[in-house]
């Protein structure tokens, strides 16, 4: 990715607040559901959002400018090899394997016994021969590798399957684990640093990117709606975004801002293999300064009108 500043188009000096503004602006103009014929706009989107994640993040900020961290989050290794969960384990390379050696095999075999073994001939020889020649630390595998995997929030929620590209140039479509969370860890067996006891693994960091107007409670996707006044006195049918796409909602007659309407299915799945709901608050989106609306409103109040605090 490309330099999260240059990406926001601010400086490096920049506030959190001015951040979160160029985001905002970058996020309306890029939205997919804006741009469906443009696929650069969806790529643009996508490297928003993940500039962002890592720029409203005060500790990943910090490492970045620093560079501990490149653009992706990914350490910067010098030397390669693993990170984290990974690298060699204790002993691997140098003098190797010293944690698995039993040091009381090695006085059994030069003394001929653990106590009171003696120091004759026989003793010293059976001793050498049961003692270094009898147990040998195993060969250890190769380094585990660590990887940060960005994924777009509906892609977490619907688990869509996410292409990662591993050292060695393969490419793996990985199946997100139900219920996925930032910070939550896939281990692929044998595809770290190869050794002689075997390959180590892959150890893959998840994070779920925010998303411009969904939030997510749990297993629950939540939408603030805006509709127009007509909708909410005389009802509509109107377009909902979903993780899963665009779907149609009735808006009955009468509804008020802050009603609330559930959206089956439509949130991230669960462990048990079920699916979280989507819901969808409605906002009366009143327009500022309309002369016909504002006579309406003052000839209505003169009549007897509903009191919504009437019982308060």
């Amino acid at each position: 990715m490309a330099d999260p500043y240059s990406t926001l188009g601010v400086s490096r000096s920049a506030t959190e607040q001015e951040i979160k503004s160029a985001y905002r602006k970058l996020a309306k103009e890029l939205h997919p559901d804006k741009n469906k014929d443009n696929p650069k706009a969806t790529e643009r989107f996508s490297e928003a959002t993940r500039a962002y994640d890592l720029l409203s993040d005060k500790t990943k900020r910090a490492q970045f400018d620093r560079g501990e961290i490149d653009a992706d989050g990914n350490p910067r290794m010098p030397f390669g090899g693993g990170y984290g969960g990974g690298g060699p384990r204790p002993g691997a390379g140098g003098f190797g394997g010293a944690e698995d050696m039993d040091l009381g095999d090695i006085f059994e075999g030069l003394f001929g016994g653990r106590a009171g073994g003696g120091m004759g001939a026989a003793g010293m020889g059976g001793g050498m021969g049961a003692g270094f020649g009898r147990r040998q630390a195993p060969p250890q595998r190769g380094a585990n590798v660590a990887y940060n995997l960005r994924v777009p929030f509906a892609d977490a929620a619907a688990q869509k399957p996410q292409r990662i590209t591993l050292s060695d140039g393969a490419t793996i479509d990985l199946k997100l684990p139900a219920g996925v969370v930032t910070g939550q860890q896939m281990r692929l067996k044998g595809k770290g640093q190869p050794g002689p006891g075997g390959a180590g693994d892959a150890i893959i960091t998840l994070s779920v990117d925010p998303h411009a107007f969904f939030i997510r409670d749990g297993d629950t996707v939540l939408l603030d709606l805006p509709i127009t006044l007509d909708e909410a006195v005389n009802g509509a049918k109107v377009k909902v975004p979903t993780v899963d796409g665009a779907v149609m909602l009735t808006v009955a007659p009468g509804s008020s801002s802050g009603k609330v309407l559930r959206l089956k299915g439509k949130g991230f799945h669960r462990k048990s293999g079920e699916r979280g709901d989507q819901l969808v608050r409605l906002m009366v989106d009143l327009p500022a300064d309309d002369k016909a609306l504002q006579g309406f409103v003052e000839t209505w109040a003169t009549a007897e009108a509903h009191n919504p605090r009437a019982d308060d």
